[in-house]
């Protein structure tokens, strides 16, 4: 895919030619520069569209059209500029049909202009999470309505103007990164906490256009998403473009080279995986499930330090995040190979037998349906001396003692598994697990007897015991 954007970032900048119907005009000197008269502060006056104006007069034409859309208009009040406003909507929209046209060459100058337009109306300050607003405790955010930004009609087609002129085969990287450089790329990163999904849309797909035909900016912005996880890991917990940027991140790892660079290898470590902690995880968990994938699919290596790492985060008292978790672990078992499997399958299965175990049916179910999967099956028969002691106790309480019917049915589908696969040490497990039952149950008699007599001496003695 980065190939395919790459292949049209490529072609030299043309030269603006004055007997070329499709050029704005004769070519900026360098040595004398267009002087750009700043945007009127005074009403919008509609201009003339470009197919009505001679082809000398197009350059000036496209930069009065862009300071019009400097204008930045208030939409709080829907009755307030609405003639201005369908002015400028319509303005945006003859650049955007423009750019996309490439019935024009677009000289440095007007490059120049044009992101100094997109920046005056997209770099703003986001309005206060909707929960800031009321002073309340912040709620889930599957369950909130999304808090859409009234000037997206203008907004819209800003930003349609920055991916065409991005995705665009005449724009020339050399001189586009002058104008989108760290300062926008980082301005740009700011903005994906917007309350709005349209813009996060919009932002995620310019954002990955850049990656792609921008190499330059490629570590730049791996290093800025890595940052903007830290701080939502370790500080606030609350971001609303966190999903968008994981589903960037997707594209990203899917195209890194082998072997996998130590960088790539520690922002796994250190905040892919951390990313698991924060509560509102089951909102981008999805993607980063797939990210984690595609790390442990290009190297599966790595199939050990993730499994460790989900174990680390897995959470404790919140069943919903748990059968994510169990989810995602059969995504990472699925492409673990044997001898990663034998590193980490101790730890493993002890956290295997306590979701086995669980109250909640969902937990327990899940986890069951791990044997459904034949790759995992076979990795577990092949170390099965070391798995079925680990989790046999917590089969036969399932068995025994678990209130849902279809996950008592699961399990013993599951212990028929194991006695096919071996019979004579499902039958050792078994005999140890009743000496075992047996030894506690002596225990508790033992404990029992030894309390009785205290009591009876206790009495002799005249002496009230406390029982209760």
């Amino acid at each position: 895919m980065f190939k395919r954007i790459m292949k049209g970032g490529q072609k030299k900048p043309s030269k603006t030619d004055p007997s070329d119907p499709s050029s704005f005009g004769p070519p900026v000197m360098a040595a004398a520069p267009e002087v750009v008269v700043p945007p009127p502060t005074g009403t919008i006056e509609p201009l003339p569209l470009f197919r009505d104006v001679p082809v000398s007069e197009r350059q000036t034409l496209f930069i009065r059209k862009l300071q019009i859309c400097c204008h930045v208009l208030d939409f709080s009040d829907t009755l307030k500029s609405i003639r201005e406003k369908e002015i400028k909507r319509q303005t945006l929209m003859e650049l955007v049909d423009f750019i996309q046209s490439g019935s024009g060459k677009i000289t440095e100058t007007c490059q120049e202009e044009m992101i100094k337009m997109v920046a005056v109306n997209i770099f703003r300050c986001l309005p206060p999470a909707s929960h800031e607003n009321t002073g309340q405790e912040p709620t889930d955010p599957e369950e909130e309505e999304p808090c859409l930004d009234p000037a997206w009609p203008h907004l819209q087609l800003v930003y349609e103007l920055l991916l065409r002129y991005i995705v665009s085969s005449d724009t020339d990287t050399k001189v586009a990164k002058r104008y989108i450089d760290h300062s926008f790329v980082l301005k740009l990163l700011d903005l994906f906490d917007s309350e709005d999904p349209r813009e996060r849309e919009y932002l995620k797909t310019i954002l990955h256009r850049v990656y792609g035909k921008f190499m330059v900016h490629r570590p730049f912005i791996r290093k800025a998403i890595n940052n903007i996880f830290f701080r939502f890991i370790y500080e606030t917990e609350r971001h609303s473009g966190i999903g968008e940027l994981l589903e960037i991140l997707g594209s990203i790892i899917n195209g890194f080279a082998l072997p996998m660079k130590e960088e790539h290898k520690l922002f796994l470590s250190r905040a892919l995986l951390p990313l698991h902690k924060p509560k509102p995880v089951a909102v981008y968990h999805q993607q980063l499930s797939y990210c984690i994938a595609q790390f442990v699919e290009k190297d599966f290596k790595l199939a050990d330090a993730v499994i460790r790492g989900l174990l680390k985060y897995w959470p404790v008292t919140n069943c919903q995040k748990e059968v994510l978790f169990l989810g995602e672990l059969e995504e990472v078992l699925e492409a673990t190979q044997a001898a990663e499997f034998q590193r980490c399958m101790v730890p493993l299965f002890r956290q295997v037998a306590r979701c086995l175990n669980s109250s909640h049916f969902q937990v327990a179910e899940r986890t069951l349906f791990l044997w459904n999967n034949e790759h995992i099956v076979s990795l577990i028969a092949q170390n099965r001396t070391v798995v079925l002691p680990i989790i046999f106790e917590a089969l036969e309480k399932n068995i025994q003692s678990h209130w849902n019917q279809a996950v008592h049915g699961l399990t013993v589908n599951v212990q028929k598994m194991f006695i096919e696969m071996d019979a004579e040490l499902f039958e050792e497990c078994q005999r140890q697990y009743a000496e075992r039952e047996a030894k506690a149950k002596d225990l508790e008699e033992q404990r029992e007897l030894n309390w009785k007599r205290l009591t009876d001496a206790a009495a002799q003695n005249g002496v009230d015991m406390v029982t209760a």
